[in-house]
């Protein structure tokens, strides 16, 4: 018999990876690639900053990495830079976990705002330096700002949807154990 309280781990665990698969392959598909317009949100990264900051026992690092380093690969990026990138942020924001329990939704989404444009620069600056092509900066900036403008219907749709919310300081689960 499982436990109830690694069943719903393993669940939402199961369901982040088959949500994240369903979003890269949305990204593969051929919609909206006329010329002149505007890059739509990353929602992976979305939904992986607001799962970590409510529950990061759904999401471990080596689960995160794999998928971030799969959509490298399937979106023909450097393979591993943008997945490193993305364990830095999200291993920087699991740290401060205690710290960011009892902020308000403003605040999250405020720091929340600056991990993603730190992520953004450090990808730019990567690219930068070992002089690789790259987007315009305009356009790769719409893409980070529309994402961070998202941010707040990812939380809802994961909140309203699969119930995955910020647990409050001394919140239990059925079981009596701390969240």
């Amino acid at each position: 018999m499982i436990d109830p309280l690694r069943r719903d781990v393993l669940l939402h665990r199961g369901i982040f990876l088959l949500v994240a698969l369903a979003l890269i392959f949305l990204r593969l598909l051929p919609m909206g690639s006329t010329a002149g317009s505007l890059p739509g949100p990353d929602l992976l990264l979305c939904l992986t900053l607001a799962w970590l900051l409510r529950r990061p026992d759904y999401l471990p690092a080596l689960l995160i990495a794999l998928v971030f380093f799969a959509e490298d690969l399937l979106l023909m990026r450097p393979p591993g830079l943008w997945t490193a990138l993305v364990l830095l942020g999200t291993e920087i924001l699991r740290s401060r976990i205690a710290l960011t329990r009892e902020l308000s939704f403003v605040m999250e989404w405020l720091f929340i705002g600056l991990l993603m444009m730190g992520m953004f620069i450090g990808y730019r600056l990567a690219f930068t330096v070992t002089m690789l092509p790259q987007v315009g900066f305009g356009y790769a900036m719409t893409q980070v700002l529309a994402s961070i403008a998202v941010y707040p219907v990812v939380v809802w749709l994961s909140h309203v949807t699969l119930g995955v919310h910020k647990p409050g300081m001394g919140e239990v689960d059925d079981m009596g154990r701390r969240l």
